[in-house]
């Protein structure tokens, strides 16, 4: 398999900021540091100006990396008869930023710090002479109102009777001549450079994946981290109790097990169903349960037994994660799913065995995701939502001790309380591979899957910092 092969299962369009944040994060994982794709960037925009053929340019920056971009750019002009650089000398900068100024500081341009909105009033001459003004004030990750003294650049900017070139997205309320847009564009019209981010940042999983995770509230309450409830158990015993404590691991803050077997867990709520088997005549009891539930997660251990239970469940649940035994035909459907087999559970759901080759798979999942995400369990694993296609390639051979998709299965019920499915599924996927790498150097082949729920936390919320 080579990159080549995986072209195709790049998204197109317009992306938005937190995707593009992860795919960001991602080369940086795989090792393009944050400053040399900087670089990139400004170099892409200090083209686009050239190719106006200016003499005099001045360059709007902001505190962030967007503003970072147009120092770099800045940099790359100052053989013109002019380049007028005007910052906010208030706030902090992004480090990348600060660096990008610091290096300004031995260019031949002229730098201006700008504090209020008379500061910007005092260089109107440079809006008035300007042959083209770039914009890199406010990025795709500004929030809120434009606030002096960007405001009165921006101002000043609309006034003048130069082109605008705004840097990956406009700042909000300027006009742009020209909006150049990095790796993919963040709004419609946009033109596009290419900044090397690698294939493989966009289409496999990885690290900066961890960003779209919400943080929680400083103010959150008892259950804000959802509510998962679990359906599983009779035949086999410690499946469904395995998946509430990847649930539980995963951020869920009430996790209940509905289970004829009863395994003595204090973090959990056992909700006891008796006999041998989860039967029609549970219904009630589970149904009352699911009406409570933000996401409810169904398979694991329940035996083959238990089918019309499980289209009962998918009927009435808003959000649904079905695993095991629960993936069979008719295929339940919740009105959010997501399905988590493994090759001999895809092929009796779809009729098919997934193929071996990786691009192929891929196009298999793609075409059976018809009624929710699939996440197909392997040495590769595959996502699919019938629209997108992801890999995942964490995990080891040491996960194929028993236990290990159950854990899956719950920690991509927690994250679907907060989550689209398709992002949910990738995510679960990610950090379920990590936490067996990580069990297993510690313990071998010889892992358990109970072994991996302590490793949970730590990947899933102390993500490695940026640079």
């Amino acid at each position: 398999m080579t990159t080549n092969d995986m072209r195709e299962f790049l998204e197109t369009g317009v992306i938005d900021a937190g995707r593009m944040r992860a795919v960001e994060q991602n080369a940086v994982a795989l090792g393009y540091p944050s400053l040399l794709m900087m670089e990139s960037a400004g170099r892409a925009v200090a083209d686009a100006v050239l190719a106006r053929s200016p003499s005099r340019v001045l360059v709007l920056c902001g505190r962030g990396n967007n503003g970072g971009d147009g120092m770099v750019a800045a940099r790359y002009l100052q053989h013109l008869d002019s380049v007028d650089v005007v910052y906010p000398d208030c706030g902090s900068m992004t480090a990348s930023a600060v660096a990008q100024l610091a290096l300004l500081r031995h260019c031949s341009v002229a730098l201006h710090p700008v504090r209020c909105a008379a500061d910007v009033d005092a260089l109107s001459r440079l809006f008035d002479g300007a042959d083209v003004i770039v914009d890199a004030m406010l990025g795709t990750g500004a929030s809120g109102g434009v606030r002096e003294p960007l405001a009165s650049l921006v101002a000043r900017a609309n006034a003048s009777a130069a082109p605008v070139i705004a840097v990956d997205t406009p700042t909000p309320g300027i006009r742009a001549s020209r909006i150049l847009s990095f790796h993919r564009p963040k709004v419609e019209g946009a033109d596009v450079a290419d900044i090397g981010i690698p294939l493989e940042a966009e289409i496999f999983t990885g690290p900066g994946d961890l960003t779209l995770v919400p943080s929680r509230a400083s103010g959150a309450h008892k259950g804000a981290g959802g509510e998962v409830l679990v359906v599983g158990g009779g035949p086999y015993q410690g499946a469904p109790y395995i998946a509430a404590m990847g649930a539980l691991r995963a951020g869920a803050d009430i996790v209940r097990v509905a289970s004829p077997v009863y395994i003595p867990m204090p973090d959990l709520i056992y909700e006891r169903l008796e006999g041998k088997a989860i039967t029609a005549d549970h219904l009630e009891t589970i149904l009352s349960l699911v009406d409570r539930a933000d996401v409810v997660v169904c398979g694991m251990g329940l035996g083959k037994e238990s089918h019309d239970v499980v289209l009962a469940v998918a009927e009435a649940a808003e959000k649904a994660v079905f695993d095991a035994d629960a993936l069979a035909l008719p295929l339940p459907e919740a009105k959010e799913t997501i399905y988590t087999p493994h090759a001999g559970e895809f092929a009796r759901i779809t009729g098919a065995e997934p193929p071996a080759d990786l691009a192929a798979r891929g196009q298999c999942v793609k075409a059976a995701a018809t009624a929710g995400t699939i996440l197909l369990k392997g040495p590769v694993d595959v996502i699919s939502d019938g629209s997108r296609i992801r890999f995942n390639r964490t995990g080891t051979p040491a996960m194929t001790t028993g236990g290990t998709g159950d854990l899956l299965a719950g920690i991509a019920g927690a994250l679907l309380c907060h989550l689209p499915a398709f992002e949910a599924a990738c995510i679960a996927a990610y950090v379920n591979g990590r936490a067996g790498l990580l069990a297993a150097e510690e313990r071998g082949n010889g892992m358990l899957a109970t072994d991996m729920p302590g490793y949970i936390p730590q990947i899933l919320f102390r993500p490695p910092a940026s640079e």
